[in-house]
């Protein structure tokens, strides 16, 4: 995966449009097209730290496609679901949870990895 790739990827996992990221980023927008084209050049060091900080990832990710636990920071659904929770008194904390693991239990069970059978020879 290359750097337009990656871009295209964060863009629409933050749910951005290349105008918005324009305006958020201060790079011109037929600049971000241009990165977004097939046959593009990576950005200079500076635009690609604008872009970055706009989309809320790391320059590191979107240049080499790595980060620390290669995971993309949450989404702004993500967090402003984090954000109701916390506001949440314990009580209705503790009921949310309870609703979130039974509906999610059928998908979580099913990516789980199998468990090697553990067998010790002597």
């Amino acid at each position: 995966m290359e750097f337009r790739d990656r871009l295209k990827q964060v863009m629409i996992y933050r749910d951005i449009k290349t105008q918005e990221l324009a305006d958020k980023s201060g790079v011109n927008k037929r600049t971000i097209d241009h990165y977004l084209m097939s046959d593009s050049q990576e950005p200079s060091v500076s635009k690609a730290v604008k872009i970055a900080t706009a989309l809320d990832v790391s320059v590191e990710y979107l240049v080499t496609g790595r980060e620390q636990g290669d995971r993309l920071p949450p989404s702004r659904e993500l967090r402003e679901l984090i954000k109701d929770f916390s506001a949440l008194p314990p009580r209705q904390k503790s009921a949310v949870l309870q609703v979130v693991h039974l509906l999610a239990d059928p998908f979580v069970r099913d990516k789980e990895p199998e468990r090697p059978n553990q067998e010790f020879s002597r």
